[in-house]
């Protein structure tokens, strides 16, 4: 029988298009706004799953539509909790919020 020569487990394409799609979907990056630090994390239109209500505008944040979580960096109770308390908001509506 012929020897296979392939490497096996993960292949080099498949660890690139998951760099590929993690650089398409965002970076976190932490704002100041009226004295406070949030962290922002784009969320991509592929990634966007669920139906969310954005604390902007009260107006529904449709699956399939980018738009941006958000969740206090300096929170006094704690990560958990900052993270329990994200929302999802239009990128719009935080921009001019």
């Amino acid at each position: 029988m012929p020897r296979s020569n392939r490497p096996r487990g993960a292949r080099k394409d498949d660890e690139d298009e998951l760099d590929l799609a993690r650089l398409k979907a965002g970076w976190r990056r932490t704002e100041v706004r009226r004295g406070s630090a949030w962290n922002v994390q784009p969320i991509s239109e592929a990634n966007a799953l669920k139906e969310y209500r954005c604390p902007g505008c009260g107006n529904v944040v449709d699956p399939g539509v980018a738009h941006l979580v958000v969740w206090r960096a300096d929170g006094v109770l704690g990560e958990a909790n900052d993270l329990a308390d994200r929302r999802h908001w239009h990128t719009h509506c935080w921009r001019v919020a």
